[in-house]
């Protein structure tokens, strides 16, 4: 079985870019949605380091998006609700999420959370760079407005915040999920 997070990331990434879109057209939108997919990968390394981790919530599942679009308000378009288009929305990572929210919105925790990934099974045998989630340029900033915006984000990312600084941070007691 492949230990692939892959549809997990870009759910989850997806939601988070409707849930926080960019306003500023196509170019926005591609600019605002690399951000997330960055942190949504790194949150999703983080909570699924090993391959047994991936395969596992794969098996699982991860446990969709209905909690955190009850905290948004955001109820799911027409399209979103029919099975083909509502699909996408069961790979969605509540603490993923979380922890990507966590990342957009506080660079100190994001360079601690890269750094945290060096030597680790997902980040052997090819360098990875997250270039627009630690060191975004202006264009980068414009386009996830609110994404990165700490206020606007700040239900999501209080999930589960207390468990992110507990692995970032040795030493400190865990908080159960």
């Amino acid at each position: 079985m492949p230990a692939d997070l892959t549809p997990l990331i870009a759910a989850t990434a997806q939601w988070l870019t409707r849930a926080y879109p960019s306003d500023g057209g196509a170019l926005a939108s591609a600019l605002s949605e690399a951000q997330a997919r960055q942190a949504v990968t790194v949150a999703a390394w983080l909570r699924y380091p090993t391959e047994m981790d991936a395969a596992l919530v794969a098996v699982a599942g991860p446990g969709g998006s209905t909690r955190l679009d009850g905290i948004t308000g955001r109820e799911p378009t027409e399209t979103e609700t029919d099975i083909a288009g509502h699909a996408w929305r069961t790979w969605v990572d509540e603490v993923v999420a979380s922890w990507a929210a966590c990342l957009l919105s506080a660079p100190l925790l994001a360079r601690a959370a890269v750094n945290a990934l060096a030597g680790g099974s997902h980040t052997v045998g090819s360098p990875v760079e997250f270039r627009r989630l630690l060191t975004p340029d202006e264009g980068d900033q414009r386009a996830a407005v609110l994404l990165r915006h700490p206020d606007l984000t700040a239900p999501i990312a209080e999930l589960h915040h207390a468990q992110l600084l507990a692995l970032l941070t040795p030493g400190t007691r865990s908080v159960p999920d």
